[in-house]
């Protein structure tokens, strides 16, 4: 597992103490698959972590999951407040889960459930609003006037920093990048619609790009296969990632394929929010290179008035997989 964030840089936003001097807050990062809770410090620094799989059967028993993780930290320090980044779309209340694509949450009214549970202030907010406010607070962002941060995991998250704000949209459910159709009568979305972008640029996408390689050309994907231990249906994103940094051309194909998905994508945005910067965080993120270099190159080539303008800058992320805990214990710790 990786090792949290231990060394960054923080920007101070007025507290007279400093941001060493701030109280522990907890945050909780849920996703499609899984539940990772931290103990957080002024200086964004994970010191304490709890990880758990997500839980498939409803809303009780995420929320059992979630509080068991708080417990747990509470019994080993001091905290103020819990912030969860929930991987749905946060009702304008910043306490009800509306829809979660990847998760059965429809209408939930999820900040009241945990407060119930859990004897501290709660804060909700989308995961990607939490790990863009990380990135902007103590990551690859910060310092940017406009930055747009896209999460990349089992579907694609995404969230605007203007001016030191998250922009939430009128309703709260701004930065649902993902779910831009980028090819009419496309693949099937959790949506509800179909050809999202995340169906082509995700780690569901990843996964399901090489076992359509494996299924057509055995030969070629022979690499991946033989991890998968010669199912091809169990061939996993993990799997692809670990294949591609070995240099197996198969791999190198769908993560080629899938940058640039990615990099068109982000040049669309671009034409729209005008950001000084994207930052790619999410658990696909550490494929590094593999992805940023195909995106990055798409972008630049598919981006309007390319040559007259000035162009984003396309960085990974800084604080990798816990970006989301991180961010939404800052939240919290701020009200």
């Amino acid at each position: 597992m990786p090792e949290p964030p231990a060394r960054h840089t923080a920007v101070d936003h007025g507290d007279a103490r400093g941001p060493s001097a701030r109280p522990l807050a907890i945050g909780v990062d849920i996703g499609g698959t899984k539940i990772a809770a931290g103990v957080v410090d002024g200086l964004g620094h994970v010191v304490d972590l709890r990880r758990a799989d997500t839980p498939g059967a409803g809303p009780e028993a995420i929320e059992q999951a979630i509080t068991d993780a708080v417990s747990g930290l509470r019994a080993r320090h001091e905290v103020v407040a819990v912030g969860i980044g929930a991987a749905g779309w946060i009702g304008s209340d910043r306490a009800t889960v509306l829809f979660a694509p990847h998760l059965s949450w429809r209408d939930e009214p999820l900040q009241r459930a945990l407060a119930a549970r859990i004897d501290l202030p709660v804060v909700v907010e989308n995961d990607a609003n939490a790990a863009a406010w990380a990135e902007y607070r103590f990551g690859a962002g910060r310092g940017c006037s406009v930055l747009t941060c896209i999460t990349l995991g089992t579907g694609i998250g995404g969230a605007v920093v203007i001016d030191g704000r998250l922009y939430r949209g009128a309703f709260g459910v701004a930065g649902e990048f993902g779910h831009m159709s980028v090819v009419p009568d496309g693949r099937r979305c959790a949506c509800g619609n179909r050809g999202c972008w995340e169906m082509y640029a995700s780690g569901r996408a990843l996964a399901r790009d090489a076992r359509e390689i494996a299924e057509v050309s055995p030969v070629t994907a022979a690499t991946l296969i033989g991890m998968a231990d010669g199912d091809p249906r169990a061939i996993t994103g993990p799997m692809v990632t670990e294949a591609a940094r070995g240099g197996d051309p198969a791999a190198l194909e769908v993560f080629a394929e899938m940058g640039r998905w990615l990099g068109r994508g982000l040049a669309s945005l671009a034409a729209a929010l005008d950001p000084q910067m994207f930052v790619l965080g999410g658990g696909l993120s550490d494929a590094g290179d593999l992805l940023l270099r195909p995106a990055a190159e798409t972008f630049h080539s598919s981006l309007s008035g390319r040559g007259h303008r000035p162009a984003a800058q396309v960085r990974l992320a800084q604080l990798g997989p816990w970006a989301g805990l991180v961010g939404a214990a800052d939240l919290a710790r701020a009200g």
